[in-house]
């Protein structure tokens, strides 16, 4: 049973990440729903925190050539385009970094079954959204992104640490708002998550090795992570196509 439970919230965590209804959120939802209780707030943690490695796996295969593209471009040691794309990642990545760093067992609080809070959030993020409809009328559309938008999408991954905050939504949703050009964005938003995320897996797992639990199923979390993978590239790629249109 708890396979099966650790199968569809890897499921849940692939088709959200991308999409903009905020996958915390519905993962938060999913574990009432179905009843899941590892009873070892840190092996739940760890199995959130694998789910969300997972799906970074997917984007990675996804935008393989940009991230090629990228490096081959930082390794010229220019000022090019790839660098200064990296450099704006790198700025994105400062508001959730000081969010994570002082804020972490905090943040860390709202992750334990607040619905009420979750779905207060998804209003907020389903505003954000409706928000876009605008964004031609608020200013001309199709730059690309600059060093000021980046910090500006980066505040809004930081509040997207919050569950029912769409970190896809909130960051594509505020590049809009900001006139960068849809396909874009799509890629900033996808690409910027990727620092952050697979720096939290490693602190998670070297956390897990100076302290690991008294009892640890490794199933659970192999179930999810594939779940989570295969659904993470199933989503990835048709919300791409799905921006550009």
């Amino acid at each position: 049973m708890e396979l099966l439970k650790a199968l569809i919230l890897g499921i849940i965590q692939g088709l959200t990440e991308f999409l903009p209804v905020s996958s915390s959120g519905h993962i938060e939802l999913g574990k009432v729903l179905l009843n899941y209780d590892p009873g070892d707030s840190e092996f739940e943690l760890l199995f959130t925190v694998l789910l969300h490695f997972a799906t970074v796996l997917s984007t990675i295969i996804v935008f393989r050539k940009d991230i090629i593209e990228i490096l081959g471009g930082l390794f010229k040691f220019q000022w090019n385009e790839e660098t200064q794309f990296a450099a704006k990642i790198l700025l994105s990545m400062v508001p959730v970094g000081l969010v994570y760093v002082l804020f972490k067992d905090y943040v860390e609080s709202f992750f334990n079954g607040k619905i009420m809070m979750v779905g207060c959030m998804l209003i907020v993020t389903g505003l954000l959204l409706y928000l876009t409809k605008y964004a031609e009328k608020l200013r001309d559309k199709g730059h690309k992104v600059r060093f000021s938008d980046s910090i500006i999408i980066g505040i809004a991954q930081a509040i997207a640490v919050l569950p029912g905050i769409s970190r896809s939504g909130s960051t594509i949703s505020t590049g809009l708002l900001l006139g960068v050009d849809k396909s874009k964005i799509a890629r900033f938003s996808f690409l910027m998550v990727l620092p952050p995320i697979i720096g939290a897996t490693l602190l998670e797992v070297k956390d897990l090795i100076e302290s690991p639990p008294a009892s640890f199923d490794v199933m659970p979390l192999l179930v999810g992570f594939l779940a989570a993978f295969i659904s993470g590239l199933i989503a990835c790629t048709w919300m791409i196509s799905l921006i550009k249109r």
